[in-house]
């Protein structure tokens, strides 16, 4: 079933876009050439709740799409780095609250047709404000706080539109309906 790789180019290397190009060959011997993967760090996100049972959501520019949306907090995974870790720091540095506790909901990968990398899934509760924001130069994240069924009522009505944020969002929700407790 697994596809043998006969070669690989790196056709550009950043630490937020690498792209190469394999050749390769299928298990039937069919050649595919080119195959273009985009390799990019492992990245987090969070369903993250403050002590007084608020969602925080973050609101910021996406130039691909050309559009501000609303996101969970979250970011990529540097080197060396836990999921766990990365997920404690990106929530500290995009909205100043650290969690008393985590729950890991999972791993998916995006669009693994194209890109390699993977995204871990958290839900941090007991969030308390400590520090104002501490962002990335190109980063410009706007603060929301929302009561948790206006979140689910937003999610349902197709108003989350990063796919990965939503797949999360379902994971928390069903850990939370089946009793995970939200520290005060």
């Amino acid at each position: 079933m697994n596809w043998k790789k006969l070669s690989s180019e790196y056709l550009n290397k950043h630490i937020y876009f690498t792209a190469r190009k394999d050749i390769c060959e299928m298990p039937d011997g069919r050649i595919v050439d080119p195959y273009f993967v985009v390799e990019l760090p492992e990245s987090v996100c969070a369903v993250a709740i403050t002590e007084d049972r608020k969602i925080i959501m973050v609101k910021q520019y996406r130039h691909p799409i050309e559009e501000a949306i609303l996101e969970l907090p979250g970011g990529f995974v540097d080197d060396g780095e836990s999921a766990e870790t990365a997920v404690s720091r990106e929530l500290q540095e995009e909205t100043g609250y650290i969690f008393t506790d985590y729950v890991y909901l999972g791993r998916v990968a995006a669009n693994p047709g194209i890109l390699n990398n993977f995204t871990s899934f958290y839900l941090a509760t007991g969030g308390k404000k400590v520090t104002a924001q501490v962002l990335d130069q190109q980063e410009d994240i706007e603060i929301k706080l929302y009561e948790i069924e206006e979140v689910r009522t937003m999610l349902m009505g197709n108003n989350i539109k990063q796919a990965l944020h939503t797949a999360c969002l379902f994971y928390a929700f069903d850990k939370l309906d089946k009793g995970k407790t939200i520290r005060p």
